[in-house]
């Protein structure tokens, strides 16, 4: 489907919904000396946004009044919601986008229905900061206005929009030096920047000119309490040995297509009819990467499940004998975190990806690293660890501790906590 075309159906009750916000109760007395926080989210909705949700969930416990605006999704379609203490306002959003003019159409509908709703919450319930989670590096204008009212803006850092251009399209055009100028102009008006790893800090720093103190590392990390270790399911694995997993977007820079090749040597050449490959989640390219399996021939060794429930996320992972992460080498990935490689670090699984800046420093020795963009050699790898269970016992040992010392949600905390001290000194200084 051409995704130039906005779908604007559910978009015309938002008035009903906000009207039935019970947080008007909130404009009482007393109320301005709350810290409120106001989220902006466009790239997912609430609470499937697990660093949203995280962060969202954190501040509240931390004492802050927090709000979302984030876009509706399946399981999501309810306008306004409170939950675990956080009001979520949605609005309709048209399909993925795809092209420029896809992407112009979407990002300017949500600009417009998040200012619309923003101001409707600020009426409300005054916030003090607004959080720009990108993509897109738009969200800075809805933020202009409201800095006649002393509000600041934190600017939290998910992708690298520059980089991910390129990966899809491989030019360095017009629309990527924009790309450029809209990031330069985010951390322009950012007084915070949260960075998900190193790498990104470092781009705050030098692309961004953040000094160096507002920039704070916030990692992606799992929370414990969801992704809980389990029995494996026997039936997850088709009847078959052994069983490969992995969850994450379906789309063209995540290298999935180089996974169904790595699965098609597997079968056809090294005759590994004993494997069964589990891939969770869903995306703009699933159709196509269904298509190429059948073409591929290894459509019968290969389960493309969607989107999923946790449960039946936790079952297929806890069931895999080893997890994949077949992202490409490029810029993009090379410097982003992946949230699947802590998720099966998590659940103690040993993993196979390429090598990846980010991607080793979050996994370490619970991984083996394939040749840059090798299908072939990545097959290698898989074999490999099937070959070696103590190996495989080994590796996820490494990756679950990894994750307990450092990496787990709770480990990132005191650095958002020290994030939101630092916006509100400077703007207790500033106002």
């Amino acid at each position: 489907m051409n995704n130039d075309v906005l779908r604007l159906k559910d978009i015309d009750n938002t008035d009903a919904a906000v009207d039935q916000d019970p947080g008007d109760q909130a404009a009482s007395a007393g109320k301005d000396e709350t810290r409120s926080v106001l989220i902006i989210v466009e790239n997912l909705p609430c609470p499937f946004d697990r660093r949203v949700w995280q962060e969202a969930t954190t501040l509240q416990r931390l004492g802050y009044e927090v709000t979302i605006i984030c876009p509706t999704g399946k399981d999501f379609e309810r306008r306004y919601e409170f939950l675990d203490g956080v009001h979520i306002h949605r609005y309709g959003l048209p399909l993925e986008a795809d092209g420029a003019v896809g992407y112009a159409l979407e990002y300017g509908w949500a600009a417009v229905m998040q200012f619309i709703l923003a101001v409707r919450v600020f009426l409300k319930r005054r916030f003090h900061v607004i959080h720009a989670c990108n993509p897109p590096d738009t969200i800075f204008l809805v933020a202009l206005p409201f800095r006649l009212f002393g509000v600041k803006l934190l600017f939290d850092h998910h992708d690298i929009n520059p980089e991910l251009y390129l990966a899809k399209f491989g030019r360095k055009d017009f629309f990527y030096r924009l790309l450029l100028w809209l990031e330069r102009t985010t951390f322009a008006h950012a007084r915070v920047s949260i960075a998900t790893n190193e790498s990104y800090r470092r781009i705050a720093i030098e692309r961004g000119r953040m000094p160096e103190d507002r920039v704070f590392v916030v990692r992606s990390g799992p929370k414990l309490d969801r992704l809980k270790i389990i029995p494996p399911v026997p039936e997850r694995k088709r009847g078959r040995p052994y069983l490969v997993g992995y969850v994450g977007v379906m789309g063209r820079q995540e290298g999935i297509d180089l996974l169904l090749e790595s699965i098609r040597y597997l079968v056809h050449d090294r005759g590994r009819t004993d494997i069964q490959f589990t891939l969770v989640g869903s995306g703009t390219e699933l159709e196509w990467l269904q298509q190429l399996a059948v073409r591929y021939e290894v459509d019968a060794f290969v389960e493309f499940t969607g989107r999923v429930s946790d449960e039946v996320l936790l079952e297929v992972l806890n069931s895999a004998d080893i997890c994949v992460n077949p992202d490409r080498v490029n810029d993009m990935n090379d410097k982003s975190t992946m949230n699947k490689i802590m998720e099966y670090m998590a659940l103690e699984k040993p993993i196979v990806q390429f090598e990846l800046a980010e991607g080793r420093f979050s996994a370490g020795e619970s991984s083996l690293y394939a040749r840059c963009n090798d299908p072939i050699d990545f097959a290698h790898q898989i074999e490999r660890l099937l070959a070696e269970p103590a190996m495989r016992e080994r590796m996820g040992r490494i990756g679950r501790q990894r994750v307990l010392e450092s990496l787990s949600w709770e480990h990132q905390v005191p650095a958002l906590k020290a994030a939101y001290d630092c916006v509100f000194e400077e703007r207790k200084g500033r106002s």
